[in-house]
């Protein structure tokens, strides 16, 4: 044991969290937050594959050497990592980002999805074009790259899924429809991802993580916290390590800051029969959060929603008669 590692021990701390012979899979990885996420994993021992194709935030070009410069900035650092430039915007391009893994290091163990673009526009001038291009790369996008490595994962019978969902698609902002509804339906796909993989060692969950990237170009920040992209990046590290002990959940990560995010109902009311005068005159009752539910998804939410409801409408019944 060398003299740090006993010191460590005296003092009780706890042993570093690497990812040695683990392979990653990170898309969007060459700049911002995928380009921390890269760097933290090469640095604890995975292999990674950097993928990205240099696009502008609107989606459009691409710059291949951005991709490459990161792979090369792991490696230089001790790591191990091979730049990809497909696009996950296609089922053919997520397919090939899965198969670089498998053609460069025989496996695939950590896919974190973290490619993304956007389009701003309000409704009234939102373009067809607008919302499916962006719909393209967050939310079709991680299902190209999930639908490729799922199969991988689950015949290994291991595997860590972290996609990227944004206080847009848990709160929604003006101007990003088109990014609201991929980031919101990124919790969904997530949520059966962990379902189908909990029998078989593949946990998946969402990161919602809020850093100063280009995204950010334009506005003024002078009086925003420190909120570089390296902070984000323990929390998905976590969540990629073979360690974590969570599933269908969702981490949100801005300035420093650490949390849960979750979705809860109402016990809410019963009755055998509803007017639309009778729910105007219940709605403070219908949204009481006292004694709210909080049901998780993995391993039977869906489930308990029916049947804690059902329940309830059978015990409604006994005491309405």
């Amino acid at each position: 044991m060398s003299p740090d590692e006993q010191t460590n021990k005296a003092r009780g701390a706890v042993p570093e969290l690497r990812f040695d012979d683990r392979v990653a899979v990170i898309t969007g990885a060459g700049r911002g937050l995928g380009r921390a996420y890269a760097r933290l994993l090469g640095a604890r021992g995975a292999k990674v594959i950097v993928n990205d194709t240099g696009a502008a935030i609107s989606g459009d070009g691409a710059d291949l050497d951005v991709a490459g410069q990161v792979a090369q900035e792991i490696s230089a650092e001790g790591g191990e990592a091979v730049a990809c430039t497909e696009s996950v915007a296609t089922p053919a391009g997520g397919s090939a980002i899965v198969e670089s893994a498998l053609d460069a290091y025989g496996r695939i163990d950590i896919l974190i999805h973290n490619a993304g673009n956007n389009r701003y526009a309000p409704l009234t001038e939102m373009t067809y074009d607008d919302f499916e291009a962006v719909l393209d790369v967050h939310l079709r996008g991680a299902f190209h790259v999930v639908r490729a490595a799922f199969p991988r994962m689950r015949d290994a019978g291991y595997g860590r899924v972290v996609l990227t969902s944004s206080i847009g698609g848990l709160y929604g902002n003006t101007k990003v429809a088109n990014y609201a509804a991929a980031k919101a339906g990124i919790i969904g796909l997530s949520t059966v991802v962990a379902l189908e993989g909990a029998e078989h060692g593949v946990r998946s969950n969402v990161i919602v993580p809020a850093a100063l990237t280009r995204l950010a170009d334009g506005l003024d920040t002078s009086a925003y916290p420190p909120m570089q992209p390296e902070l984000t990046a323990p929390a998905v590290g976590w969540l990629a390590h073979e360690s974590c002990s969570i599933t269908a959940e969702l981490l949100v990560a801005i300035a420093g800051r650490i949390a849960r995010a979750f979705i809860a109902e109402t016990p809410g009311v019963y009755r055998p029969s509803w007017t639309v005068e009778e729910v105007a005159e219940h709605i403070d009752a219908i949204r009481d959060t006292k004694d709210f539910w909080l049901l998780p998804a993995v391993p039977s939410g869906h489930a308990e929603h029916i049947g804690r409801s059902f329940a309830m409408a059978t015990e409604g019944q006994r005491t309405w008669r």
